[in-house]
């Protein structure tokens, strides 16, 4: 192994902040004994800045001399200078610790990220500093996606900060290759925004993720319902964690890599000339990456703060764009849709973190005569064809799940068809009498409707197109020539006036 470099030899000779503080404001630490690095990085605040810094190590040297250099550029510096620290920076003041001894520097630029990320997190939702007209918070999940956002924003001449919210995910189940929940991707955040020269904060969300989402998922299939959370998570926990954590660091601005348009556009009122702005959210031009659904239950004092730089790129554009600029996340994989479910599936989830156990039950035809046995309604959703163990002359799917009675309702393809539609919870913001494009999950074929708001936070959607597979707890979100005007919880449907389901 090559000799230290003489930067690595002074800190070992003089480390600066070794034996940590006796009265922090916060600690981080990072590593792990069995792995033989361990470090404590420990911060003391005061108006703003890192008054003082200290540390403590148990391993080697690399590890030591790279504490002392992350304790050197946090003493004095800015808050905004405390979280430009990352790997890559305490590398770079070492003079270059090599691929061998470069744990060190991960391992110390964990237990930073951890400190400023203790501090922040206990006055999250606190009053913040002054928003700044020009600062935007960027949600960074470690993709490819966000690192370009915040690439495209930052060239734009804005003031970028990154946000990434650690997530809570299945500790039993293995986590799954394309989790957005996965340590590494905080990781790679981090140096993603090293590489921009940007802040990055670090949010732990573990707690209220679980709260917030994987207990709305759990319930709702408990009591039958089909619950997308990741519309939950992406269009209602993220943002509002993401607009504390933006409080803290002075953003006015909230921004995401998603694929979605977000505009103001001016509102004419006949003879009254031109009110202030209304956000609207809209479908990406890539429509095969369009996520627009999956904001689809933004509010619109949120949705009047979001920026959304991706709306008119395509999947290939964004990644030749990093691949230029050369970032970290350039080559990142695709994280996948329920993240924290993790390998195995929904049912295996669910009967672990929810305790159901097999639970034996009918499965029926639609005259409510029995056709086969089941070990969960949980097992089964609305459309399903595959697993039924159901012996018939023609192809039968689910039709609907009941929890009350644990029983599950098959029946032909026809028999799926819907043609109206009541939502629960509704939110609209705009909508015009005529005929909307009405998406009922994600990357699903827009239909032909019309909406009717019936009451306040109902209405009921009347199809020109039969739509299959319509299952309550899904989100109806509707489309007028591809801005969203409204969206709401399905809480049945049926075919026609009425709806039976």
């Amino acid at each position: 192994m090559p000799p230290y470099p003489p930067e690595v030899m002074r800190h070992l000779a003089a480390p600066v902040g070794a034996g940590g503080l006796r009265a922090p404001d916060a600690r981080g630490e990072a590593g792990a004994e069995e792995c033989g690095d361990v470090a404590v990085i420990e911060i003391v605040v005061e108006a703003g800045r890192v008054a003082e810094a200290g540390f403590r190590v148990r391993g080697c040297g690399a590890t030591t001399a790279a504490a002392s250099a992350a304790c050197a550029a946090l003493a004095g510096a800015a808050m905004d200078d405390a979280l430009r620290v990352s790997a890559t920076s305490i590398d770079r003041d070492l003079g270059g610790l090599g691929p061998e001894r470069r744990h060190g520097a991960e391992i110390v630029a964990d237990a930073v990220a951890g400190a400023l990320e203790a501090w922040h997190g206990e006055r999250l939702g606190a009053p913040g500093i002054a928003l700044k007209g020009d600062r935007v918070a960027v949600a960074m999940s470690g993709g490819v996606d966000s690192a370009v956002a915040a690439l495209l924003l930052a060239e734009q001449g804005l003031d970028v900060v990154g946000v990434t919210m650690r997530l809570w995910h299945d500790p039993v189940a293995a986590r799954a290759e394309r989790s957005c929940c996965a340590p590494e991707t905080v990781r790679l955040a981090r140096e993603t925004c090293a590489a921009l020269g940007i802040p990055h904060l670090t949010i732990d969300a573990a707690e209220r993720f679980r709260r917030e989402v994987v207990d709305a998922f759990a319930r709702g299939y408990a009591e039958g319902l089909t619950p997308n959370p990741c519309i939950t998570c992406n269009g209602e926990v993220r943002f509002r964690i993401l607009s504390e954590a933006a409080a803290l660091l002075g953003a006015r601005w909230l921004a995401t890599g998603h694929y979605a348009r977000g505009a103001a556009l001016p509102q004419v009122v006949p003879g009254a000339g031109t009110t202030p702005p209304r956000a609207v959210l809209g479908a990406a031009r890539d429509a095969a990456k369009d996520q627009s659904y999956m904001l689809a239950r933004l509010d619109p004092d949120t949705l009047a703060r979001v920026i959304l730089p991706l709306g008119e790129l395509t999947k290939d554009e964004v990644r030749a764009i990093a691949a230029d600029r050369g970032l970290p996340a350039a080559d990142a994989v695709e994280s996948q849709d329920v993240c924290f479910v993790g390998e195995g599936g929904y049912g295996p989830f669910l009967e672990r973190y929810s305790g159901l156990t097999p639970r034996p039950g009918r499965i029926v035809d639609e005259g409510g005569r029995e056709v086969g046995t089941h070990d969960g309604f949980w097992r089964y959703t609305v459309g399903q064809r595959r697993g039924l163990g159901v012996a018939a002359g023609e192809p039968l799917y689910v039709l609907a799940t009941d929890a009350d009675r644990n029983e599950v309702v098959v029946g032909p393809r026809p028999s799926l068809a819907r043609t109206m539609i009541a939502l629960e919870d509704l939110t609209a913001h705009e909508v015009p009498d005529r005929a909307l494009d009405v998406r009922i999950r994600h990357h699903g074929r827009p239909l032909r409707g019309r909406l009717r708001v019936t009451g306040d936070g109902t209405g009921e959607v009347v199809l020109e197109d039969a739509a299959e597979a319509v299952a309550p707890g899904q989100t109806a979100a509707l489309y007028d020539e591809g801005r969203l005007v409204a969206a709401g919880t399905i809480a049945r449907a049926g075919s026609g006036h009425g709806t039976e389901d």
